[in-house]
């Protein structure tokens, strides 16, 4: 089985410029924290409330977030909220501290809501799949919940994005039923998360050099691959010009969305495992 689909010269970031923040356009920004990426919306000096945070990063990113929005925004500033594509441990690790140090609402698709107000943690990894030792460790991975109930607050019905005018989202689900991601028409612009991703994320060998591969979403903690199949049919469609995934690093232009397509039609023999506890039967 091909499980990866090479992108040979469409990455917009370097290997060795792990923790900065890479400015792909002139109002977005993303930062690799260890295995995940944090986005950033909004142009540089914006100040207080005039830009937006887009997941944040595994537990200890406080800091390193802290610090990119200083060099980007200016001191102390503010944002006008923070958007989840999803809730996964290394999608909230500076939430909690961010929420409580900024005070503004937390926006997440309402399917998201129970591994966010406290209720109920997200179902089992499955560590059988993906063949790497990423996949191997994700039984020890937190499961959450967490409770940001006081600041999360359900995505508009209309598709609009809170804060961030001109995009709007996109339910993206199955690596987990609430998955979202963003997309700006004028350009063409997408937030993907983790519904497809640009590395081997299996493979914490992969993850440390990042090399750039379009895949799926990360094998072990995604629970519904018909759905999973369905959103990146959904995303490719769009035909974005830029991307910039949870995972991996962002990549433009038209060798990128040839790989997406590629992705989006063979998808079962791509990104499918062989076998495993999702394989067949969803999470409910």
């Amino acid at each position: 089985m091909q499980e990866q689909v090479p992108v040979s010269s469409a990455a917009l970031a370097d290997l060795e410029s792990e923790g900065a923040l890479h400015e792909i356009a002139d109002d977005l920004a993303y930062q690799r924290l260890a295995i995940v990426n944090a986005v950033y919306w909004g142009r540089p000096d914006a100040g207080q409330g005039e830009w937006t945070l887009i997941d944040a990063g595994v537990m200890g990113s406080t800091a390193f977030i802290l610090d990119a929005v200083e060099r980007r925004f200016g001191p102390a500033a503010r944002p006008a909220a923070m958007i989840l594509t999803h809730g996964h441990f290394d999608h909230v690790g500076a939430l909690e501290e961010l929420a409580h140090r900024w005070d503004v609402p937390i926006f997440a698709h309402p399917e998201e809501s129970p591994f966010l107000n406290g209720s109920q943690p997200y179902p089992p990894p499955d560590p059988s799949v993906g063949g790497g030792l990423m996949s191997v460790l994700s039984r020890f991975y937190p499961r959450g919940p967490i409770d940001v109930s006081r600041w999360l607050r359900p995505l508009p019905p209309d598709g609009s994005v809170p804060a961030m005018p001109g995009w709007r989202w996109i339910h993206t689900p199955g690596h987990t039923r609430g998955h979202i991601s963003l997309f700006r028409d004028l350009d063409r612009t997408l937030i993907a998360g983790d519904a497809f991703i640009t590395t081997n994320q299996e493979s914490a060998y992969a993850v440390a050099i990042q090399r750039t591969e379009i895949h799926g979403p990360p094998k072990y903690y995604t629970t519904d691959w018909q759905a999973a199949h369905e959103s990146v049919e959904r995303l490719a469609a769009l035909d974005p010009d830029l991307a910039v995934t949870g995972h991996g690093r962002a990549l433009l232009g038209p060798e990128m969305r040839l790989a997406l397509h590629t992705l989006a039609r063979d998808f079962d023999n791509l990104a499918v495992p062989e076998q495993g506890r999702y394989v067949g039967t969803a999470a409910h």
